[in-house]
């Protein structure tokens, strides 16, 4: 009886082999069309082709393929999971999971999930609901997975992206950001836009990232011609961008996956801030706070304008990102009437600084220059003062004109390296008297030159007072003699290892994700759980901005840049050896 199974066995796999056949590429294809019409994975494409891995295709091209009508499905092992238990849940798509990745996971042949999930091809969203048996659920999802309950979810998170059609860049001229509207029309949503003097249908359909042929089908008139004044709809809008939950706090993410221009620079970061933001989402949700978190994908500086029609500023309480200055900006014209309260993780700039509801998280360079100059001034005695540059010595020309003016006959001298740093002469005696030393350039290689300087002339003498507005490698490595020197220095996002609530944000990150938060990981908990916190109820965070909080690893301390502008992080961690 063994021997006959693996008799069949082996015949069932003789025939699957035996069924393939080719397919000659045309105009038009590409290896998802490809796959989906013969109902093979993209990878099994590649497998069978892998002179094609790359997915570049010319028309032309003949392609091995697996005859979807006549290909005999191997038998399925004893402990894969298969649609016919009575009992179904749902998981929610992570980062890089693959449907084929689902089936290996999951032990569940691709027939069988797409049984249960007849419109599978459409679900590649991260937070996507996948159907699977629930034995399978319990036995192979390990911390990732999450088994649907019978009411609805309190959190929803849903990762938006623009339209997989989009392929040309959006124009990064002078276009109006507002230019999209939004209305209702027989109870479907549309974004719309109104023809100006000058407009193409080419130019439209790069502003919004849709293709001619989504324009045309939503606007028969086009016909007959593009005339100013027309309004065009746009896109017809996903129900996450009309439906409210409740009262629930509406939150968008706006992080740079790029995934609708393939550009890869920065989505290794967006995902590892996602991890950290979900983890704070989830952990406010757990405590009461009720939440409606909406993920878009931003794309890159480029494509941002096409992103912000998955935006509705009439149902939008709080949105966290995007990461570029260029891109805040035209966030905060999109969002100018509503006045939505917009958090920058990354960005700050003067130019930011006229917006009211714009809310800055890093601490910018002149706070920690103040800082410096301040701490300088308490222990300064008529020492020579010596300020390590970078390139452009913006921060070291602008600590020694504010030192100038906060102390007398301040002497102080900039150089370039640390080598430059020498103890001062008393011309009288000819004994060496300690110095000063400021190091206001943040590379890790100069950092290490200027520990060294400082422990070696703290040898010589004593007295030697040492200041950075940065954290670098070395401080870490060399505490006990750089002690010697009584280094001061400025850090942000430093996790105090030994505190509770910090060593329980790690244990469940780590039981989460099974590894330890990456850096941006870290500034994605401690932004969206800072702000959650503050948001407790809706339009009440700028009465919670005065408030001083130090979350993970970082510490939040806003202050108004001015009447009526925004309001600016200048929060940072002393540490004193």
């Amino acid at each position: 009886m063994i021997k006959r199974f693996f008799l069949l066995s082996g015949l069932c796999m003789f025939l699957s082999v035996s069924a393939q056949k080719t397919h000659t590429v045309i105009k038009g294809d590409n290896p998802y069309n490809i796959s989906k019409k013969y109902g093979i994975t993209i990878d099994e494409l590649n497998r069978l082709n892998p002179k094609f891995k790359d997915g570049k295709l010319a028309i032309g091209d003949i392609l091995t393929v697996k005859a979807g009508n006549t290909a005999v499905t191997k038998p399925v092992s004893s402990n894969s999971a298969t649609p016919s238990s009575t009992k179904t849940g749902k998981i929610y798509l992570q980062p890089k999971q693959t449907i084929y990745g689902i089936t290996k996971q999951y032990r569940i042949s691709e027939a069988d999930l797409r049984k249960l999930n007849p419109d599978l091809d459409s679900h590649t969203k991260i937070g996507d609901e996948i159907t699977l048996p629930i034995d399978s659920i319990k036995k192979y999802g390990g911390t990732q997975a999450t088994i649907a309950p019978t009411k609805p979810v309190e959190v929803p998170v849903e990762t938006v992206q623009p339209s997989s059609n989009t392929k040309t860049k959006i124009d990064s001229g002078n276009e109006k950001s507002s230019a999209a509207v939004y209305t209702s029309s027989n109870q479907d949503e549309y974004a719309t836009y109104t023809v100006e003097q000058g407009d193409t249908v080419f130019s439209i359909v790069n502003k919004f990232g849709v293709t001619i042929d989504e324009l045309i089908a939503l606007n028969p008139d086009l016909a007959k011609g593009l005339k100013t004044g027309m309004v065009l709809k746009i896109k017809k809008l996903d129900a996450a961008y009309t439906k409210k939950n409740g009262d629930a706090l509406s939150v968008v993410l706006m992080l740079p996956f790029g995934y609708s221009t393939n550009e890869t620079q920065y989505r290794a970061m967006a995902v590892d801030f996602l991890t950290g933001a979900k983890l704070a989402i989830e952990r406010n949700a757990a405590k009461g706070q009720k939440l409606d978190i909406k993920i878009v994908d931003s794309g890159n500086e480029a494509s941002f304008k096409s992103s912000l029609t998955q935006i509705n500023p009439n149902n939008t309480d709080l949105i966290i990102g995007p990461f570029f200055k260029s891109n805040v900006i035209d966030l905060l014209d999109f969002t100018k009437t509503q006045k939505i309260p917009v958090v920058a993780p990354f960005a700050n700039s003067p130019e930011l600084y006229n917006y009211s509801n714009l809310i800055i998280v890093e601490t910018n360079d002149q706070a920690y220059a103040d800082k410096i100059v301040e701490e300088v001034k308490t222990v300064y005695s008529d020492q020579k003062i010596f300020v390590v540059a970078d390139a452009k010595k913006e921060n070291a020309n602008y600590i020694k004109s504010n030192l100038e003016k906060a102390v007398k006959n301040a002497n102080i001298t900039i150089v370039n390296s640390a080598t430059e740093i020498q103890l001062d002469q008393n011309m009288m005696t000819g004994q060496s008297a300690p110095v000063i030393a400021i190091l206001a350039n943040d590379n890790d290689a100069v950092g290490e030159a200027f520990s060294s300087r400082m422990i070696a002339l703290s040898k010589e003498v004593q007295g030697m007072k040492a200041f950075s507005m940065y954290s670098v490698l070395s401080f870490e490595k060399k505490v006990d003699e750089l002690s010697q020197a009584s280094l001061v220095y400025l850090m942000d996002r430093k996790i105090d290892a030994d505190g509770s609530y910090e060593k329980e944000i790690l244990a469940a990150y780590k039981a989460k994700y099974c590894k330890t938060p990456g850096r941006y990981a870290i500034i994605g908990f401690d932004v969206v759980n800072d702000m959650l916190s503050r948001e407790n109820k809706k339009g009440e965070i700028f009465k919670q901005m005065n408030k001083v909080q130090t979350q993970l690893a970082t510490k939040f301390e806003f202050v108004k840049s001015k009447t009526n502008g925004a309001y600016v992080n200048t929060g940072f961690r002393v540490i004193r050896h």
